[in-house]
């Protein structure tokens, strides 16, 4: 009976999804945990369905391998849908399977990471079927917050099978083989009479640019399972504990002569962010989320003196840094994920303010942008901010600013801090002056120098003590440790509530 089960829906299937370029559910289990740890819980579960003649048609495990395992050692729980059996579709003895072992995880307080490969709903348990997922959904919801959890689609997840991904962590997709929607392409095509496909309407390059429902797109399910345990590496196991440290091998005060000539004199010319994160953090090593939605901000994992920390940082490269709709809900997101985990939170700051327009502005900029806001305020765990070069209008206050708990806030002798740009605030104040001149485009070119020198300078800030000190770029990596190591012991907290009204 054993060897039966782990045949899944039997070669011939098996056979199928290879062609396909799909690992099995079993398959995938081994690449994602350690070796020979996997314990599985209900090999033996079948449906209960006697209906459309499903009675006659029973394999064991009924479409998902569930148990525990470790990754680097570390407890995790794992959910694999099977496609071989019955197309991966969730029953209602499936939906239990996935529930106890959620259950598990929150009472031992460890992460769960599901394997998605499913055609859905299994349509002839009707109503129980739907059930099933309510069931999960509500787990989903009460463990956010409490124990990380990892989605990952391997195949097929559509209708309502999608909210469960949806409301989890971060959700990985694999390029030409995973697909997401509510509605399929066929169902689409009668309703809206749009010709679309699967890729078109749901795959991994749309989610990741244009939805930005995936946070990783990979190029293939071991590339995928293989992220999945990189990304695992810098979280706790549950919000009670914290990230887990390692001992560095790059040097703590490590000078990195580079990141003082990185940014370019010319305040309009660009540079990649990604350039100072790297130079930082420990050997380089930035794991990026959302790497391709909302380019304008950068979000990830990395290490500083073999500290997990949560990276933020406003990109240059990529319509100036500024604030849109979408770049506010990224990195809303991730502070909130960071704050929820005890992970650090450094904050690289280039921003010139929102994006205007009547796009963003009926788009509702004013709410989205405030999401931002809400999670650095919100968040307790230490704040830690860098400014580079920009930091305009209200902009600078949403960026993790002093004045909304930033711990250590730093300014490189590039910083611009001030209400505006200068070209934009000497058009106002001295707009009588330059008006008057005999030569305007010279009387605003030295107004602006003179904005520039009395309020954009970063010694006006820190003569309010606005900012803790102006340092110099090579420094950086050094002044953050031992920021980071003096906040060790950081305890903050929010007022006694059941919970805030973030501006959704």
């Amino acid at each position: 009976m054993r060897q039966k089960a782990l045949l899944g829906g039997g070669a011939k299937r098996i056979e199928t999804q290879h062609k396909k370029g799909k690992l099995t559910a079993r398959e995938r289990i081994d690449i994602l945990l350690d070796d020979n740890s996997f314990e599985e819980f209900d090999l033996f579960v079948t449906h209960r369905t006697k209906e459309f003649g499903l009675e006659k048609e029973k394999y064991f495990s009924d479409g998902v391998i569930t148990g525990y395992g470790t990754i680097d050692g570390r407890l995790v729980f794992v959910f694999s849908q099977d496609f071989t059996i019955f197309g991966g579709t969730l029953s209602e003895a499936f939906a239990e399977k996935v529930c106890k072992i959620m259950d598990m995880a929150m009472k031992v307080g460890a992460p769960v990471i599901g394997l998605n490969d499913s055609g859905g709903a299994r349509i002839q348990e009707g109503v129980v079927s739907l059930g099933g997922y309510a069931n999960i959904f509500l787990r989903n919801t009460l463990a956010s917050g409490v124990i990380p959890q990892i989605s990952v689609i391997m195949g097929p997840c559509a209708g309502g099978a999608v909210y469960s991904p949806a409301i989890t962590d971060f959700t990985f997709m694999v390029k030409g083989t995973s697909f997401m929607f509510v509605t399929g392409p066929n169902v689409v095509k009668t309703v809206t009479h749009e010709e679309v496909t699967f890729e078109e309407l749901g795959g991994a390059d749309i989610h990741a640019s244009r939805s930005g429902v995936c946070h990783v797109a990979c190029e293939n399910e071991a590339d995928a399972l293989t992220k999945t345990r990189k990304l695992m590496s810098f979280l706790p196991s549950n919000n009670m504990e914290d990230p887990p440290d390692i001992e560095p091998s790059d040097p703590i005060d490590r000078i990195d002569e580079s990141l003082n000539t990185l940014v370019p004199d010319n305040p309009n010319k660009p540079y990649d962010i990604k350039d100072i994160i790297t130079r930082v953090v420990d050997d380089g090593d930035f794991f990026e989320i959302h790497p391709d939605y909302a380019p304008n901000i950068v979000v990830g994992f990395a290490r500083l003196g073999g500290k997990p920390i949560g990276v933020i940082a406003n990109q240059p490269a990529h319509l100036a840094g500024v604030l849109d709709i979408d770049s506010a809900i990224k990195g809303a997101r991730f502070v909130r994920f960071c704050d929820s985990f005890n992970i650090p939170l450094v904050t690289f700051e280039d921003v010139p303010g929102f994006l205007p327009g009547t796009a963003q502005e009926h788009g509702g900029i004013i709410k989205h942008g405030a999401k931002l806001l809400y999670a650095y305020c919100e968040a307790t765990v230490p704040k830690l901010t860098v400014i580079t070069r920009k930091a305009y209008g209200g902009a600078y206050d949403v960026m993790s600013s002093k004045h909304i708990r930033g711990d250590i806030n730093y300014a490189w002798p590039t910083a611009e801090i001030a209400v505006m740009g200068p070209k934009g605030a000497a058009e106002i104040i001295f707009k009588k002056e330059i008006s008057a001149s005999s030569n305007p485009e010279a009387a605003l070119k030295q107004k602006e120098e003179e904005y520039r020198q009395m309020f954009a300078s970063p010694f006006i800030a820190a003569e309010r003590g606005y900012i803790d000190d102006i340092i110099e770029p090579s420094q950086t990596r050094s002044r953050l440790i031992r920021a980071l190591r003096m906040l060790d012991s950081k305890r903050d907290q929010n007022p006694p509530r059941k919970h805030g009204n973030i501006p959704l």
